[in-house]
């Protein structure tokens, strides 16, 4: 009994493994997954006291800005593999102007790991399927080298 239980359960692991693999596959997965590392890190030093953000003004508020939309420009391209080029274009600017509005974009890691996302995420192609080789066609011959 409850050695068919554990087998159920690892047919289902199993099932969802190759269900994430294949959704990973076809869409620019780990670019998105490192532009929302970077975001959360820019928001993670960005937070303070409510009083202080509206004390100092848009200030205090870029930071919140710019580390929420780097995790909207990872996110969407996981949802949308066709908007890639726009949100990963966008990630990359909101990375780059995190260095200033933020902490030094969260110390330099959340801006990194922005940039680094954002560039995977345009770099990301669907998998092109594999050529066809010709089967059974006339081949041409080879000539024997004479040494």
């Amino acid at each position: 009994m409850v050695r068919e239980k554990a087998a159920v359960v690892r047919a289902k692991a199993g099932a969802a493994r190759r269900w994430f693999r294949a959704f990973r596959r076809t869409r620019p997965f780990w670019g998105g997954l490192w532009l929302v590392a970077g975001g959360w890190t820019v928001l993670k030093f960005s937070l303070s006291s409510v009083q202080l953000i509206v004390s100092t003004g848009f200030g205090g508020v870029a930071g919140y800005l710019t580390g929420g939309g780097m995790i909207l420009c990872g996110l969407i391209p996981i949802a949308a593999p066709r908007q890639r080029y726009t949100f990963g274009l966008i990630g990359a600017v909101l990375a780059v102007v995190s260095l200033v509005v933020s902490n030094l974009g969260g110390f330099l890691a959340g801006m990194a790991l922005g940039v680094l996302g954002a560039s995977m995420t345009v770099g990301w192609g669907p998998k092109r399927p594999a050529r066809r080789r010709p089967t059974g066609g006339p081949q041409a011959p080879r000539v024997a080298e004479e040494g």
